[in-house]
């Protein structure tokens, strides 16, 4: 198996075996689509085996079989429904590749650039330029009457930048009391991630699973979605600008997109993390972690920190000490454990009008 990725959804192989899915599994994957025919070669796994395989594994699946030199046009449609409903990361595979991203470039001519596309392909070692051709004529047939791309520059009364729990339960609660506006939801990514309950993770209440759904499934009915990235903000012209360069005009904007994390500001942080007793519950594979650890540990020191703000939860690191220690406190091991609380700021709740540390660590010792 060769991957090779052509966006951050979306890679392509070439063909998979059953062991392949497991790796695939464990490296994040949550989807594949399958490209070649059933019975192309005789080591070739069929279509039924691998749905079954990957179905025991928790990916979604979907066969969409094209002939070499013989992709039609509802192939690329069937290739963009899978797209769109699957879980991400995808992984399409044919017997090298090549389909796969012939499929995807194609499925994508109508909102970008053919330039841009077989560029991609041919950075991921796919030289496409054979459809270069087909892609323009796509690409000609998806504008409107006045030559314009269908990524026009679009009106809406609100358009709020970001899919996470902020960004929806603003524009839910939008719809509850204006029914008819016009709502935009710009978030291109397709799995919501309940961040809050990462800490519940990390001391056995949640499992991660619990804290994930579809994109879909969760977005307000009614809201426009936008499945792409913000690209920049036009504040003097009251709109934004797309990955894809669309314009999205607003009367109103609401700007969610949350924090990302600079897990490099710490040297050797990175490298540490998820091995060696290293670990945090601002992340989704990280928190199961910390819940095992919070198991194992019998004596010792327990350190846990509150970096400065601005973090995406102050109180995080606090109920990760707190629910350790009583899980600690339960099991009859807290009296051998040192637990350390070492706090960048000089306050512990955000507030000097609140309890103020005498000094940066607060430590206790069987008491908490």
């Amino acid at each position: 198996m060769q991957t090779r990725s052509l966006t951050e959804k979306l890679s392509v192989s070439s063909q998979f075996t059953l062991h392949d899915l497991t790796a695939a599994a464990h490296q994040g994957i949550r989807s594949i689509i399958n490209n070649r025919p059933d019975g192309e070669a005789s080591d070739q796994p069929t279509s039924a085996e691998i749905e079954a395989a990957g179905a025991a594994l928790g990916l979604g699946y979907r066969h969409i079989p094209v002939v070499p030199g013989q992709i039609h046009d509802k192939d690329i449609a069937n290739f963009s429904t899978a797209l769109a409903e699957l879980e991400a990361p995808i992984i399409a595979f044919c017997r090298t590749g090549t389909r796969s991203a012939s499929l995807w470039v194609l499925s994508a001519a109508a909102e970008v650039a053919s330039s841009d596309l077989l560029s991609t392909a041919r950075a991921a070692g796919y030289d496409l330029n054979t459809l270069k051709p087909r892609l323009d004529a796509r690409r000609q047939a998806a504008t409107h009457s006045s030559g314009r791309p269908r990524a026009a520059a679009q009106r809406h009364d609100v358009v709020v930048v970001g899919g996470g729990a902020a960004g929806l339960a603003t524009a839910a609660s939008l719809l509850r009391r204006r029914p008819g506006l016009d709502i935009a939801v710009v978030e291109p990514a397709d799995r919501h991630f309940y961040q809050p309950g990462w800490t519940l993770v990390g001391c056995g209440v949640f499992s991660a699973n619990a804290t994930m759904r579809p994109m879909a499934s969760i977005m307000p009915k009614g809201v426009r979605w936008q499945r792409i990235a913000a690209e920049a903000f036009e504040p003097e012209r009251n709109r934004i600008v797309l990955a894809d360069g669309t314009r999205l005009a607003y009367r109103v904007l609401v700007a969610a997109p949350g924090l990302k994390l600079d897990w490099g500001a710490i040297p050797g942080l990175e490298e540490a993390l998820g091995k060696n007793g290293v670990t945090s519950n601002y992340r989704f594979d990280l928190a199961p972690y910390t819940w095992e650890l919070v198991q194992k540990l019998g004596r010792g020191t327990a350190l846990f920190t509150q970096p400065p703000m601005p973090i995406k939860c102050a109180g995080a690191p606090q109920k990760a000490m707190y629910l350790s220690c009583d899980h600690w406190r339960r099991a009859g091991r807290l009296g051998a454990i040192d637990v350390e609380f070492h706090i960048a700021g000089g306050v512990l709740f955000g507030s000097r009008s609140m309890y103020r540390p005498s000094c940066a660590t607060l430590s206790a010792t069987g008491s908490i």
